[in-house]
């Protein structure tokens, strides 16, 4: 089992940054692909960005290219995403997932992203 808990979430202004976090359990963490998704109101998950346990990166959202970094620090078995000049579009509840090596997928409860003025 794999437990994740997020954090950093927020409302925001547009043109504004956020940074959000992901902390996970189990003593792998370093062999798992992690990634962020977002689920905006009415609409299905959809995949952000991805980082595989080799640290090579994958933005899916061409959205996001340029203002979105994910990154991992696989000492303190975390993923982060760096999120600046956030638009409206943004808003969403963002869900951080690990995949293991075997293809099992864990997700943390979600956080709240709100880009407003």
């Amino acid at each position: 089992q794999v437990q994740l808990v997020e954090s950093g979430g927020g409302l925001v202004q547009p043109g504004g940054s956020l940074r959000l976090s992901c902390a996970a359990s189990g003593s792998i963490f370093s062999r798992y692909t992690m990634a962020w998704y977002r689920q905006a109101p009415g609409k299905r998950r959809e995949l952000v960005a991805r980082i595989t346990s080799g640290g090579i990166t994958n933005y899916v959202d061409s959205s996001v290219k340029g203002r979105f970094t994910i990154s991992r620090d696989n000492a303190r078995n975390t993923v982060s995403l760096q999120m600046n000049s956030l638009k409206p579009e943004d808003t969403a509840v963002y869900y951080c997932n690990a995949r293991t090596a075997m293809g099992n997928d864990y997700w943390g409860q979600g956080t709240q992203v709100t880009v407003s003025s």
